[in-house]
């Protein structure tokens, strides 16, 4: 197996790096998430115009670039390097790999080529907080218990003269404010025979109402989304392919892309923490210069090997999605709690970097783990754990 990268996606990481350098520092994060849209909508339509960042894993034939999840991963890694707040996450790695899967020709026609040119943006939108037992990270989703159980709660679908109509609400919706493009998880078929469903909503429908959230993570927008007699399209056909499984491939597919994400993160918080311990003195001399804190740091370089190589190797094998998350999401947490510590009373600021990376980790963990279930749900995937074991583990 070839693991090196080829030149063309060297040349998608460099030319990336360059951009986002020049427009995407610790101030224009700050002042960008404080927009109404939170992100930089100039910057957003240079990603998707010049670089054809939305549409990387999109097919030609549907308008986007046609390269893989490897390539998402590359750019992913370097907007989280950034910490660029955008819609890429939601529209890229969670709603464009599930119309692919699911959508009918004419829904793929009609909304991945807008997708991939940055004019559509789109999310997943799960009920209940549920994100990451939907795409099978921290569990099973195939009961389709997330999405309320068919009982009173989550979204409900109801189909009255040939048109579907859903009712419900849903918290933590990544970009819900924006996103002009809904894939709604909802139950069909009443309490009796109830099963989840994905459907298409437009977001400017009658019916829809959204209200950006104040979120952890301010580089990560969140919304709630309510739904009334919204009208909605089934996704795919009566007889396509199972949502269920596909829900589960694209959260191997995301997962892939946030620890990658995760890795550009904690390397960029590394290199200013080993920057800045260079350069401040206690005792007479840099502190960078102390046995301990070369130890400490030297630590962290490992772990964030470590994560970018469990993430490389997703790339290969989505499989092991879950798995690089874990790894990635970890390292950031502990890379970030150092950068904060390291970097004395000025870290611990408002007006300091330190603590956007920090709250990045604390937030992927928040929505799409814990870590130790992430490991656990790996593990017994792979026939690690018997069923006492298993349930050992997850507790």
């Amino acid at each position: 197996m070839d693991v090196d990268f080829t030149d063309p996606q060297r040349e998608i990481r460099r030319t990336l790096h360059d951009l986002l350098a020049k427009r995407c520092g610790p101030d224009e994060v700050k002042a960008a998430v404080r927009t109404p849209q939170g992100h930089d909508t100039a910057l957003w339509h240079r990603l998707s115009t010049e670089l054809g960042l939305p549409g990387l894993a999109v097919p030609e034939e549907y308008g986007g670039v046609g390269c893989g999840p490897a390539e998402l991963a590359l750019a992913c890694e370097e907007t989280g390097r950034a910490l660029l707040p955008s819609p890429l996450l939601a529209t890229a790695a969670l709603a464009a790999p599930l119309l692919l899967a699911l959508g009918t020709e004419p829904q793929k026609r009609a909304h991945l080529p807008a997708l991939a040119r940055g004019e559509l943006t789109a999310t997943l939108v799960v009920p209940g907080g549920s994100l990451a037992l939907a795409l099978g990270l921290t569990g099973e989703n195939a009961d389709g218990a997330w999405a309320g159980g068919g009982r009173a709660g989550g979204v409900q679908a109801r189909q009255t003269e040939g048109r579907w109509r859903l009712y419900g609400e849903a918290d933590q919706v990544l970009d819900g404010h924006t996103a002009d493009l809904l894939i709604v998880a909802a139950h069909t078929g009443g309490f009796a025979r109830s099963r989840a469903r994905l459907f298409l909503v437009r977001g400017d429908v009658a019916g829809v109402r959204r209200v950006r959230r104040t979120a952890l993570d301010e580089t990560r927008t969140q919304a709630r989304l309510q739904l009334r007699d919204a009208e909605a399209e089934l996704l795919g056909s009566e007889d396509g392919p199972d949502h269920l499984t596909a829900l589960t491939d694209t959260g191997r597919t995301a997962a892939t892309c946030l620890a990658a994400e995760a890795v550009g993160a904690a390397s960029q918080a590394l290199e200013r923490t080993v920057a800045y311990v260079k350069e401040r003195e206690q005792f007479g001399r840099p502190i960078g210069s102390f046995q301990a804190v070369k130890h400490r740091l030297a630590d962290r370089y490992v772990q964030v090997q470590a994560a970018r190589s469990a993430a490389y190797y997703a790339t290969w094998d989505p499989s092991a999605g879950g798995l690089a998350l874990a790894q990635a999401v970890e390292a950031l947490r502990a890379t970030a709690a150092e950068a904060i510590q390291l970097h004395g009373g000025i870290g611990f600021t408002w007006e300091h970097e330190a603590h956007l990376y920090f709250k990045r980790a604390a937030c992927d963990e928040l929505l799409f783990g814990p870590v130790h279930l992430l490991r656990a749900h790996a593990a017994a995937a792979a026939g690690l754990f018997t069923a006492s074991t298993r349930a050992k583990a997850v507790l």
